[in-house]
């Protein structure tokens, strides 16, 4: 823990000599730091605590899964935040949430947040993101026999279409706004949700490509439907504490070596290959 400790004060001291907490002036003619809490930084409090506590909601393969029989989270995100733990040298709390409670939950309870979530600006207007994990877009997956029914938004705006979405997130947000003439399908357990379109209660779902390529690999019955020319343009990243510069600078730093020294390639790739 020492080493540790001694990294980030290291860091901290860094980012004051090269300015990234730069100090201006205020309208009143007052000096402003860009950092606006006078709070120590989660980077110094998750050192000391030994601990970092991470939001997931174990629902979002290929991203995060917690497996019910086990108790245990994996996939590419899970991956990524142990590695920045390790780098930390803090071990990792995970703290359970939802979609629809994520926020509130990470703003009481969690150092970030990861597990395939978009950026919104919703939610940036609570939080910090990082530098972007990915980017991507909303786009369907339906039975294959299904492709060119459900190709485009107008195809699935139509009465008697059955659109299935998890509750809460941006799903759930661009269902309701794009299929107002179809039938939303709300559905509470996003690990089985596309069995629904396979047994036929559902007919179509709408999400991110990466989701639809994943579960197009572990369901033969399932095609994504053009998840590289997307219906829109989201990325992902991970959430942090709002005005906290330095946990941000840091976190970044780490994201950045670790899409370079192949790290972020080996979360990927046993589950796109």
């Amino acid at each position: 823990m020492k080493s540790s400790k001694i990294a980030v004060t290291s860091f901290l001291a860094l980012v004051a000599l090269t300015g990234c907490t730069t100090v201006g002036t205020s309208g009143d003619g007052s000096s402003a730091s860009a950092s606006q809490s006078d709070e120590p930084s989660r980077l110094e409090t998750v050192a000391d605590s030994g601990v970092l506590k991470v939001c997931t909601t174990g629902d979002y393969r290929p991203f995060t899964y917690l497996d019910p029989g086990t108790g245990e989270y994996t996939g590419i995100d899970i991956d990524m935040v142990e590695d920045l733990a390790q780098r930390l040298e803090v071990d990792v709390e995970y703290v359970p949430t939802t979609w629809a409670t994520l926020m509130p939950d990470f703003l009481g309870k969690c150092d970030i947040g990861v597990g395939g979530i978009s950026i919104s600006l919703e939610r940036a207007a609570q939080a910090f993101y990082t530098e972007p994990t990915l980017d991507e877009g909303k786009t369907p997956i339906t039975l294959c026999e299904n492709v060119e029914k459900y190709d485009t938004v107008e195809e699935i705006n139509q009465p008697g279409v059955r659109s299935i979405t998890p509750i809460g997130g941006t799903n759930e947000k661009f269902a309701d706004e794009h299929y107002p003439d179809g039938e939303v399908i709300r559905y509470e357990d996003n690990n089985t949700i596309f069995d629904e379109i396979i047994a036929g209660r559902a007919d179509v779902m709408t999400t991110d490509a990466s989701e639809t390529m994943w579960v197009a690999n572990e369901h033969p019955e399932l095609c994504a439907v053009h998840p590289d020319e997307p219906f829109n343009f989201s990325q992902k990243a991970y959430l942090l504490p709002q005005d906290d510069v330095e946990f941000r600078e840091y976190v970044d730093q780490w994201l950045n070596i670790a899409k370079n020294d192949g790290t972020y390639d080996a979360a990927k790739a046993p589950w796109f290959g």
